[in-house]
């Protein structure tokens, strides 16, 4: 079992209860703001500070390629996964947009995409290089990856949220980029809440009826060759999974063990939030849902996390899009806390007046 380098820790029970507190006297009647001040208030527990502070913010992108499109499972070949890194370090996708929009730096992750990437210089400090191998194996055949793979591609995420706490990052958004990788999030919540597979698959980039189920077929077909095994995360991984997925457990649990918020996209980043979750049970008071996809595994995914999701737009693009779209939901949380004035402070009676 993969060792984590630094221990989770609990929140902080002490910085819950005095921003419970500093809520409770803020000028508005108690409770008035709802999940807002639910948010504010974990936020207080992960940073062990009362009035949280959520920004600078970055959206970390996991790019890898599965071997697993040889079957078919989805509507667009691997080679746009290459070719949407590329637009994404040019800024014109729409996670760009919704990253711009939030104030939140995009950072691009090569995990294991099939082909190096023929990055123009002026773009090349928004690439990190952490390739563990090219693309994984085709999952219905054989294991994705080795164990010692996935474990390595769990290691460059650790090691990327550990960079982005020196670098002083107060809150993450996860994204993701692999054709493919619906049909791994897939098998991987499958064998991790123990659901059937037609449960949780969904149409992925835009499949038809007949692809839906040509996808779980393949899905059936690659649990039931590797027999994956429940008990054991990493072997989970390793054998269904996602070199990019596996960066993203890796990150999600180095974020927590620095202290820094989470924030969940999409189905793809909810099933690598469920690994780390199986890997370290204590992950899940970091991460905040932010979306409700419409990919059926997705639901699913969240429920096992015990997540609500803060909005339904009926998206399923990926890319980290409703995790950026929900920051400033997330920053608005933290400045209410830090910006609002108490009854004393605004000279104004309170209910107990």
């Amino acid at each position: 079992m993969w060792k984590l380098p630094i221990g989770i820790e609990e929140l902080n029970q002490e910085a819950i209860k005095l921003a419970s507190e500093r809520h409770d006297q803020l000028t508005k009647p108690q409770g008035s703001l709802g999940l807002l001040e639910e948010i504010g208030i974990r936020l207080a527990g992960i940073q062990g500070e009362t009035i949280p502070t959520v920004t600078p913010c970055a959206v970390v992108l996991m790019a890898g390629d599965h071997g697993v499109t040889e079957e078919g499972v989805s509507a667009f070949p691997s080679e746009v996964t290459v070719q949407m890194v590329l637009n994404f370090l040019a800024g014109g996708a729409a996670i760009n947009a919704l990253a711009r929009n939030a104030n939140a730096d995009v950072h691009v992750v090569d995990v294991g995409v099939k082909s190096d990437i023929p990055v123009p210089s002026e773009t090349s400090n928004r690439l990190w290089v952490k390739k563990v191998r090219y693309g994984t194996d085709n999952m219905a055949k054989g294991p994705a990856m080795t164990r010692e793979e996935a474990e390595k591609a769990l290691q460059v995420g650790w090691e990327m949220g550990s960079q982005l706490h020196q670098a002083g990052y107060k809150m993450v958004a996860l994204g993701e980029m692999g054709i493919g990788n619906t049909t791994a999030s897939a098998a991987i919540t499958a064998v991790l809440t123990g659901r059937p597979v037609q449960e949780v698959v969904g149409v992925g980039t835009g499949l038809s009826s007949q692809g839906v189920q040509h996808k779980i077929e393949t899905i059936q077909k690659a649990i039931r060759v590797n027999s994956p095994n429940p008990t054991d995360p990493i072997d989970v991984l390793a054998k269904v999974g996602g070199l990019e997925i596996c960066g993203l457990a890796g990150l999600i649990l180095s974020c927590a063990a620095h202290r820094i918020p989470v924030v969940v996209d999409g189905f793809i980043t909810s099933a690598a939030a469920l690994a780390a979750a199986k890997i370290e049970p204590l992950v899940r008071s970091y991460l905040f849902g932010s979306h409700q996809s419409v990919e059926p595994g997705h639901r699913i995914v969240l429920e096992a996390l015990e997540l609500q999701p803060l909005f339904d737009f009926s998206m399923r693009l990926g890319e980290g899009s409703g995790a950026a779209l929900a920051l400033p939901v997330v920053q608005a949380a933290a400045r209410v806390l830090r910006e609002m004035a108490t009854f004393a402070e605004a000279g104004v009676a309170d209910a107990a007046s």
